[in-house]
C-alpha cells in the first residue's frame, strides 16, 4: 500500500502544537499527577509520565512542555 499525497496522517503534528506551553492549575487530587491527564482531549499524545510536584509545587512534562502547578500547599500525608 503506498502513500498518497494528502493521506499522510498529521494528528500527531497537530497534538504537539495543542500540548506545549500550556500551564494547568492542578489539585490535591489529581495526585498522584501525569501527563497527559485523561480529561484532556490530547491524553493519548505521548507516554504517561508522572510528575513529581509535591516537593516544589510545580512541574514541567519532559513530553510536551506542559507546566503543572499545584493549587495550595500539599498536605504532606501519604
Amino acid at each position: 500500500m503506498s502513500e498518497q499525497p494528502g493521506n499522510t496522517p498529521k494528528p500527531a503534528e497537530g497534538r504537539k502544537g495543542d500540548n506545549t506551553q500550556r500551564v494547568i492549575e492542578v489539585t490535591e487530587d489529581d495526585l498522584p499527577l501525569h501527563c497527559p491527564m485523561p480529561q484532556h482531549a490530547d491524553w493519548n499524545a505521548h507516554p504517561r509520565v508522572y510528575l513529581p510536584i509535591e516537593s516544589r509545587g510545580d512541574a514541567l512534562c519532559p513530553y510536551c512542555g506542559t507546566l503543572y502547578r499545584l493549587k495550595g500547599k500539599p498536605s504532606g500525608h501519604h
